[in-house]
């Protein structure tokens, strides 16, 4: 069975992440990008040294990054829904679709973007925002740790009833009892 992948309609196949960066950084620079990725590394000492450093140990913000480029450099049509759950790197470009122009960036928009994102984990927070399979989750989360707790109450309650030495005449509950004595 054949597992390749096929990567001719990929604009990431064969760009390495130091061509990215430098691509992004020229286009857009160190503060745009951090202004709509918030990602650390283009705020705090912003180099591409350090950023590719940072994100070749980070799979999450280098997915992040391969985004942004493909979406907003290359300008292309986004992800469907099964294509969306791979990795940038991994996913097929339809033919048809071309590389466009770089979409034209403004630290207003990013704004604009940084408020909706604030406002969307406000709503989060306050539990409006979750869909159900999220709350059966956390239901099933709690019943899971009420009932290690009980496991745990009486597991200690079997340990303590086995420390107590039984009244003479009777067996204890504890087969090794008489071995650790």
């Amino acid at each position: 069975m054949n597992d390749e992948i096929d990567y001719k309609n990929n604009p990431l196949h064969g760009v390495s992440l130091k061509t990215v960066l430098t691509e992004l950084v020229s286009q857009y620079g160190f503060k745009i990008l951090f202004a709509y990725l918030n990602i650390n590394c283009f705020k705090t000492n912003p180099s591409i040294e350090s950023s590719m450093k940072f994100l070749k140990k980070t799979d999450w913000a280098r997915e992040k990054v391969e985004s942004f480029y493909l979406y907003e450099l290359k300008s292309l049509p986004r992800a469907t829904d099964e294509q969306f759950e791979l990795p940038p790197r991994d996913r097929i470009i339809p033919q048809d679709q071309t590389p466009g122009e770089p979409a034209e960036l403004s630290m207003e928009d990013a704004e604009r973007l940084n408020e909706k994102r604030a406002k969307k984990s406000a709503e989060r927070d306050l539990g409006k925002g979750y869909p159900k399979s999220r709350n059966n989750f956390s239901a099933q989360r709690d019943d899971r740790n009420s009932s290690h707790r009980e496991h745990d109450d009486t597991q200690k309650k079997v340990r303590e009833s086995s420390k107590s030495s039984p009244a003479p005449g009777e067996q204890s509950a504890d087969p090794w009892a008489k071995w650790r004595k």
